[in-house]
């Protein structure tokens, strides 16, 4: 679904991704991992079309995506969740929906048109509501929510787009076990239908979700596979597991 050959990206004589190559296949949880500072939040950018690339090739579902703005890769199906969360924070969690289906949608919330047209909408936004287990909060003013509940709206967010491939980074951020066991199991119900890349620190959440792992350490790929392998191998362990190679 998504491959990238190549891509790197430097800030002056900073280097920020080096020569990454990586591969995301159709209907797998592919998560990125990394020690702070690998790169990991610029390459979701790079992705994502937040940030352009210095060089290098973006491919998403066989076409080539690399020169594509940010809103025509939502519109092929790609888009991403922030690691500071991002929302409208003075509206309700169906107005927040709402917006997000009428941005992929073309609504206009104009008067002219007619109830059902928008009647639709706000179905759906509350449909969303209740997958990421906002049920009964929709009126809920987003700023009111706890830090949890606004990480499963941005999530929501990022589904009433309908995508085919999500990019969350680090969705679980500044989260307590409660909260982080919430998202976890807010990802196992939409992994049946939307692709992911994730981006996370909490490696419990990690190794329970992910198919495949690739391992960004100094902007480079060191390592990709299965979760019992990235678990065994011995670069992984001593730069990032922050174990003896040899233990």
């Amino acid at each position: 679904m998504l491959e990238l050959k190549g891509v790197s990206k430097r800030f002056g004589g900073v280097v920020a991704t080096e020569e990454v190559t990586l591969e995301v296949s159709h209907g797998e949880v592919h998560a990125l991992i990394g020690p702070n500072g690998a790169g990991k939040t610029t390459l979701i950018g790079q992705i994502s079309g937040s940030l352009d690339n210095d060089s290098g090739t973006v491919l998403f579902e066989g076409a080539d995506i690399t020169r594509a703005k940010q809103h025509e890769r939502v519109r092929a199906g790609l888009t991403r969740s922030y690691q500071i969360t991002s929302i409208f924070k003075r509206l309700t969690v169906v107005d927040n929906l709402a917006l997000a289906v009428q941005a992929r949608s073309g609504s206009s919330f104009s008067f002219w048109r007619p109830v059902a047209v928008e009647a639709a909408l706000f179905d759906e936004a509350r449909a969303i509501a209740a997958e990421i287990g906002l049920s009964g909060r929709e009126l809920a003013v987003a700023a009111t929510l706890a830090h949890g509940e606004q990480r499963a709206l941005e999530v929501g967010l990022a589904l009433a787009t309908r995508p085919r491939l999500v990019l969350l980074d680090e969705p679980m951020a500044g989260m307590g076990p409660e909260e982080s066991e919430s998202m976890i199991a807010l990802l196992e119900r939409v992994r049946a239908r939307v692709t992911m890349l994730l981006v996370e620190h909490d490696m419990d959440a990690v190794f329970r979700l992910a198919d495949r792992i690739s391992v960004l350490v100094s902007g480079r790929v060191i390592a990709t596979g299965a979760p019992a392998a990235i678990r065994a191998h011995p670069e992984v362990r001593k730069a990032y597991l922050g174990e003896d190679a040899g233990a």
